[in-house]
């Protein structure tokens, strides 16, 4: 749902202490309405070589709402694809908070009008992933390489443009790469949740603590571990909540030290079942090269970039922000003020927060700037 399953988490039980809904994490997404009609399918990107130059068949999920229709000149012209956050799946877009606010007639990615196309990407979901046997000798994926699997599954369903694509957290990050990578592929971009500058400073050293949490447990064994060091997972688990939480809102919520340890214990007990320690340390570390920095020029397409006030993984005092917007000639920035309401890192998939905004980006012409 967002950036780590804890994080999902966190935003999901927002509301838990006023409404009985179930808990939803990534890799336990909640189940689509049945207005949501969907189609599952994978490709196999054989012989895929990674920045590393590791080569092997890659399996890429994907999940699909809406019918691909064809322009005069044949091709697809109806595509937009939805981009996850580290430890989650195409899924997690199918929960109501999301599906809801965005795919019903009229609404921005209305399913009788879009093909939305929603990935499951390299190291997670249904996707290729160490998990799936080689744990710790599976080829060491950064985001560049994540992006070109993206691309590589898009020609296999013959899409060869965008309407736009739609990244939260990770898949933020990654649409900053394809607007460099791939000019003018996607003919609108939607990064929310990230910044467009290397992750250093306390961004890496969170990250850093959380790999090195799993890796210090002895039950981890370097990866070849007959059951999951669950005293590691649990550190990671603890670092994830306080890198995703909203702090007014958790206050609110959970007033009393009683409340607060009970929905830790909940958090913990939702979460230990559903991760495996290999594949979260790569998911994790994929970002270790990621740098859109030198290039934001080159995205010359309408961008609606989104950030949230509270979200400590993407601080909005760092000065960041302003010039990168202004270094993109059709960018438009916002931040959105913390609340009560808001939800840390997690407000990227709460479509009330930004809905609006998305409507008047895909009316945005698509010509790019001269």
């Amino acid at each position: 749902m967002r950036f780590l399953p804890l994080l999902a988490l966190l935003a999901a039980t927002s509301v838990a202490s006023q409404t009985t809904q179930p808990v939803a994490t990534p890799a336990n997404p909640a189940p689509a309405p049945a207005r949501w009609p969907t189609k599952e399918g994978d490709v196999t990107l054989p012989a895929f070589r990674f920045k590393t130059g590791e080569t092997m068949d890659v399996r890429m999920h994907y999940t699909t709402l809406g019918t691909p229709r064809r322009g005069p000149d044949g091709q697809i012209n109806n595509a937009v694809m939805v981009l996850h956050g580290t430890g989650g799946s195409g899924k997690q877009f199918l929960s109501p908070q999301f599906a809801d606010e965005l795919y019903g007639p009229g609404q921005p990615f209305d399913i009788t009008r879009h093909y939305v196309i929603l990935p499951d990407n390299i190291g997670h979901g249904a996707s290729s992933k160490p998990s799936d046997g080689k744990r710790m000798a599976f080829p060491k994926y950064d985001y560049d390489d994540m992006v070109a699997a993206q691309k590589a599954m898009l020609d296999k369903l013959g899409v060869t443009r965008l309407q736009v694509i739609l990244g939260t957290s990770m898949g933020c990050m990654h649409g900053f790469v394809w607007g460099e990578t791939y000019p003018g592929f996607a003919e609108r971009l939607a990064p929310f949740a990230c910044l467009p500058v290397p992750i250093a400073g306390m961004n890496r050293m969170w990250r850093k603590m959380l790999i090195d949490g799993i890796k210090a447990d002895p039950a981890w064994q370097g990866g070849n571990y007959t059951s999951q060091p669950e005293q590691g997972l649990r550190t990671a688990a603890s670092l994830s909540i306080i890198a995703g939480s909203n702090p007014l809102a958790l206050q609110k919520q959970y007033p009393t030290r009683a409340a607060a340890e009970a929905f830790l214990a909940e958090a913990f007990a939702k979460n230990s079942a559903n991760r495996d320690a290999n594949d979260y340390i790569y998911q994790v570390d994929a970002s270790r090269n990621y740098d859109p920095s030198p290039m934001l020029e080159k995205i010359t397409v309408p961008v609606l970039w989104i950030n949230s006030e509270d979200d400590f993984i993407n601080p909005s005092g760092y000065g960041i922000t302003e010039p990168a917007e202004k270094r993109m000639p059709r960018a438009t920035f916002r931040l959105i003020a913390a609340t009560p309401e808001t939800k840390g890192h997690g407000t990227h998939t709460w479509a009330k927060f930004w809905k609006a905004d998305l409507a008047r980006l895909m009316a945005e012409p698509v010509t790019p700037a001269r």
